[in-house]
């Protein structure tokens, strides 16, 4: 019983460092892809657009750490970075909130399950995208909102796909790895 206990503390433990590693993670690597982007010519906001970079804390969070984790980094990510750097930006805030909220729920909840990798990061994915576009649906068509358009989201669909892919490459090395750590293996 006791070791049962332990167990448990090491486990919320690990599950709460990883979720707090992840939204730190979340905050910095939006900005070192601005600043690459200022740096380059680029345009800092287009390539946080093109490499989706908070999403990939978010995702392994919940991959790593369960739903509860997954959730809350994706839920306080953006809010710790729009309350640190005024990004995102207050009119994309909500759904950027409701879309990483999405994407650490629903990694969180096939982290255990015996899928590749890949199929479970195509899925969260998938559903991400579904509930940002619903939201600015709703947005848009049930309370007239004119901040966001319809039309935008092909071009956030698009302009992300370098990120989705550099997601394919990066998550499931990462995964690798992570497998390998002991310490992680013993507490998760």
């Amino acid at each position: 019983m006791k070791n049962t206990i332990a167990l448990n503390k090491t486990t919320i433990k690990t599950k709460t460092l990883i979720t707090l590693a992840a939204i730190v993670s979340a905050v910095a690597l939006p900005q070192l892809f601005h600043i690459a982007g200022a740096v380059s010519g680029i345009g800092g906001g287009a390539t946080g657009a093109a490499f989706l970079p908070m999403q990939i804390p978010v995702i392994l969070a919940g991959l790593l750490a369960g739903p509860v984790a997954g959730l809350l980094a994706g839920f306080l990510s953006p809010l710790v970075s729009f309350g640190i750097s005024g990004m995102p930006v207050a009119a994309m805030l909500p759904f950027i909130i409701l879309e990483l909220a999405a994407y650490g729920l629903v990694a969180g909840l096939l982290g255990k399950t015996n899928s590749p990798v890949i199929f479970k990061l195509l899925l969260v994915q998938i559903v991400g995208r579904l509930v940002r576009i619903s939201a600015v649906f709703i947005a848009v068509y049930l309370l007239g909102n004119q901040l966001g358009s319809v039309d935008s989201l092909w071009g956030f669909i698009i302009a992300g796909v370098p990120g989705i892919l550099f997601q394919w490459a990066l998550i499931p090395l990462i995964l690798y790895r992570v497998k390998d750590n002991k310490y992680l293996k013993n507490n998760h």
